[in-house]
């Protein structure tokens, strides 16, 4: 096949390598912005797999699958942190922040879903909007959230699963001392879990989702009693004062507004497990019914409970008594009237729950590598979809490994805001993309208006992200907030009024363009700028190493196979396909 022929021309020798290296400026004038086609995606694309995948979805199953995702991996791993260090009680305003950021990322992840249902997610989108590279990068930086986030989940189950037998975390782990702090706790329970979901997920989508369904409904009864108890046990005012007022603030926004938006940064790991619904587009029966309800269904479903559960947390405990790792079990651990219980039942529980988030995750990951590995930008041998099980077992065996590995001994705290920085990326790009697609038909229209209100308005959002961090209080602030804002909101306002739509989607689009689109790049951005220093260094570290790969291999590997012919369509035949879904307004 042709996605294997690429290996006897740039990499088929030292020599051939050399050659092509020197031909990078060309190779990556012709392939960093070249775009695929939505009907390219979905037919030649997909057929590199050799088997496809079953469509045996529906929307309950995405549903199933949305919740069983992200409660679990959000809650349990994240609350307590955000709450203790970032939120206080308002950690409940930061999952509604971060749940309506999700919510029109979702929208705008579900027009693209409907319009090519392929496994690939943002990869995909990316790819058919901004070009090759801007596809690897978002891509790259997709695989490795997915990775660093799994990971960390199942660190976290380790805490729990503890809880619920009665021993400290510090009996399931044990330290080489040889190590950095933050890299030098073995935690070899969290491998086996990662190990024993990789396999099962490599047998079936369709008794995947069979057992995701029955575990997620019992889930969600675990879930229901947390809410209860918490409303029942818990005291109100511990919304307003904390255990040691003398060395911790009081209030409900103890860390100010602020806090409140750092603490959405962090709880945002929560909502990765919808883009792990978008991946299963190619496996659902009907896209057009299915994807707008399971996939922002499912986010409005689960902000309801974070926020339900974040608040029956601070009920609990004052927010600076709550243990970070494991917020709700170690809630009722110093209860002395009979409630000790709660906390093994509620250790237990969110262990269960985990490991839904996990199974869910992780196959959202095999299909992004799946459908990267199609583009040839990575080896096709990602690519291959097993003709019994009609999965991708190769990509879902490879990150399994990797995760295992990243498990064994990164420590919680590295990996949540690496993986915070990565999805806010990854979203704040989707935006743009569907903004792009609405607005440009290439070889018809001039990208200039557009790409240039895209910048002007992120520039816009920066600026004034900037200043909510950094300028002194005061009245000077307010006054340069609110004129970034006019300017936002007038750039936006012409843009809609002097650029008209040249694409319509058939079966389900974004309401309100662009203005729901732009508020997900305005929230994208300035959740990016809660984040500290370090995130962006490691965010800017790996980065770099998905540039140097896409140079140094992915341009040459994409170059070969369309000389091979797996590349048909070239950017000038592009509009001839398109011209279905472009739409000529009037004037």
């Amino acid at each position: 096949m042709a996605m294997d022929t690429h290996g006897s021309s740039s990499f088929s020798s030292f020599q051939a390598y050399a050659r092509a290296l020197a031909q990078t400026p060309t190779r990556l004038a012709r392939r960093a912005f070249s775009v695929s086609t939505s009907f390219e995606e979905m037919s030649r694309v997909r057929a590199r797999s050799g088997s496809d995948m079953q469509r045996n979805l529906r929307w309950f199953d995405l549903v199933g699958f949305g919740l069983g995702g992200m409660v679990g991996a959000g809650v349990f791993v994240t609350t307590g942190r955000a709450s203790r260090l970032y939120a206080g009680p308002a950690v409940v305003l930061s999952y509604a922040i971060a749940g309506l950021c999700a919510l029109l990322s979702a929208f705008c992840y579900t027009e693209f879903a409907v319009d090519m249902p392929v496994a690939g997610g943002a990869f995909s989108y990316l790819r058919v909007t901004f070009g090759e590279f801007a596809a690897f990068l978002t891509g790259a930086n997709l695989v490795m959230d997915y990775v660093l986030s799994n990971a960390a989940v199942a660190r976290s189950f380790t805490a729990y699963l503890g809880t619920a037998a009665g021993f400290s975390t510090t009996k399931w782990r044990f330290t080489v001392s040889g190590l950095p702090k933050g890299f030098n706790e073995i935690d070899l329970v969290a491998v086996a879990v990662v190990l024993i979901i990789t396999l099962i997920i490599c047998y079936s989508t369709r008794e995947s989702s069979v057992v995701n369904m029955v575990l997620t409904a019992m889930h969600i009864l675990f879930i229901a009693f947390v809410i209860v108890v918490g409303f029942w046990r818990g005291d109100w005012k511990n919304f307003t004062e904390p255990a040691d007022p003398r060395r911790h603030p009081d209030g409900f926004l103890p860390f100010g507004v602020s806090g409140v938006f750092n603490g959405a940064a962090m709880v945002y790991l929560s909502y990765i497990g919808y883009d792990a619904v978008s991946t299963l587009a190619e496996e659902v029966k009907n896209p057009v019914k299915d994807i707008p309800i399971g996939v922002s269904g499912s986010v409005m479903l689960v902000t309801i409970l974070y926020c339900l559960m974040a608040a029956s947390m601070s009920k609990l405990l004052p927010y600076d008594a709550i243990d970070p790792e494991a917020s709700f079990a170690a809630a009722f651990r110093g209860e002395s009237d009979g409630w000790k219980w709660v906390s093994n039942v509620i250790g237990a529980g969110a262990s269960f729950g985990i490991l839904t988030s996990l199974m869910v995750a992780m196959l959202g990951q095999a299909r992004y590598m799946c459908v990267i590995g199609r583009s040839n930008v990575v080896p096709s041998w990602f690519a291959r979809v097993h003709h019994k099980t009609c999965t991708p077992v190769n990509a879902s065996a490879f990150l399994g490994i990797f995760t295992a590995a990243i498990a064994v001994f990164t420590d919680l705290n590295v990996l949540l805001n690496l993986v915070s920085i990565g999805t806010l990326f990854v979203f704040y790009m989707v935006a743009n993309a569907v903004i792009y697609r609405r607005y440009v038909s290439v070889g018809a229209t001039n990208p200039l208006p557009t790409v240039s209100f895209l910048v002007s308005f992120s520039l816009t959002s920066i600026i004034f992200t900037l200043i909510w961090h950094f300028a002194a209080p005061g009245h000077g602030k307010e006054a340069m907030l609110g004129m970034c804002t006019v300017v936002a909101v007038g750039v936006l306002q012409m843009f809609q009024c002097m650029v008209p739509q040249v694409r319509k989607p058939e079966h389900w689009g974004v309401p309100l363009m662009p203005w729901l689109p732009s508020i997900s790049i305005f929230l994208n951005i300035f959740l990016l700028g809660a984040l500290d220093r370090p995130s962006y260094v490691r965010f800017g570290y790996f980065s770099a190493l998905a540039v140097l790969v896409y140079v140094l291999y992915s341009v040459h590997a994409s170059f070969d196979a369309q000389g091979d012919g797996s590349y048909i369509l070239k950017n000038a035949e592009i509009p001839k396909e398109s011209e279905a879904s472009v739409v000529v307004e009037d004037v």
